[in-house]
């Protein structure tokens, strides 16, 4: 029913998350589980004639440097995941996460206070990287208090990282906690994005995630190609010399 509501406000693309907390015992990374086993038959995006696209997501809650050792190994498991998120829950976990961990997304704590502040070094090393953060927008409409925290924690975040590599996701388990993605993108103004920063969290942020993990389980890269509309000026130095003369006369 959450995934027909994603269908039906304009998603094209959703990804099934994975949580593991290694806090909790036997926690084992399994393989994901294929859509079409879900999925018979995934429905057309509203307005388009196109299907769903549906990827797997894996999410782990990192609270000590150990556990990031499972990152750093070659798991067969790992590798199967479209997208690759860290939770870290310390500072020097978040620091560790954005400096040498090979993941897609570092997730943002939204329903309590941070215990420590962001530093400028770790973020800039991450947005050159091409690691993206996360914002969770279902607890601010969950409760006033998280609200609070979400406000807060993401301000923090925008003040060092000027809008950059922000996405905004929903987390959501209900299809009553999902929202459109026009309403997403004004939520992204109340946590300090400016309007185009706002819609790129929601759309072309999201895609450079995708191809983020896409590259990260290849060997090279991923080269993907944008056509680039000509300017007035481009078209007018392209005429000859000659011609502007005859133009001119």
């Amino acid at each position: 029913n959450t995934l027909t509501v994603c269908f039906s406000v304009g998603y094209s693309v959703v990804a099934l998350n994975h949580v593991i907390d290694f806090k909790e015992k036997k926690q084992e990374i399994i393989k994901p589980v294929s859509p079409s086993e879900l999925f018979p038959s995934l429905p057309i995006v509203q307005g388009t004639s196109k299907r769903i696209k549906v990827m797997t997501r894996l999410t782990l809650v990192v609270s000590d440097p150990s556990h990031c050792n499972l990152l750093r190994s070659t798991s067969a498991n790992i590798r199967l995941y479209d997208i690759i998120a860290v939770f870290p829950k310390t500072e020097k976990l978040f620091h560790i996460a954005c400096t040498t961990l090979d993941v897609d997304l570092v997730c943002i704590n939204v329903t309590e206070k941070l215990p420590f502040y962001f530093r400028r070094p770790p973020v800039n090393m991450a947005i050159d990287r091409g690691i993206y953060f996360e914002l969770l927008y279902t607890p601010a409409i969950k409760d006033s208090t998280m609200r609070r925290y979400t406000i807060s924690n993401a301000i923090s975040l925008m003040q060092i990282c000027k809008g950059k590599n922000i996405v905004i996701s929903s987390a959501a388990e209900r299809p009553l906690e999902l929202r459109g993605p026009y309403d997403v993108a004004n939520l992204g103004l109340l946590f300090g994005l400016s309007e185009s920063e706002a819609k790129a969290a929601v759309s072309t942020n999201c895609r450079a995630t995708m191809l983020h993990g896409e590259t990260r389980k290849s060997a090279c890269g991923v080269v993907y190609t944008v056509k680039k509309p000509r300017k007035v000026e481009e078209e007018e130095t392209a005429v000859p010399a000659c011609k502007k003369a005859k133009t001119q006369a």
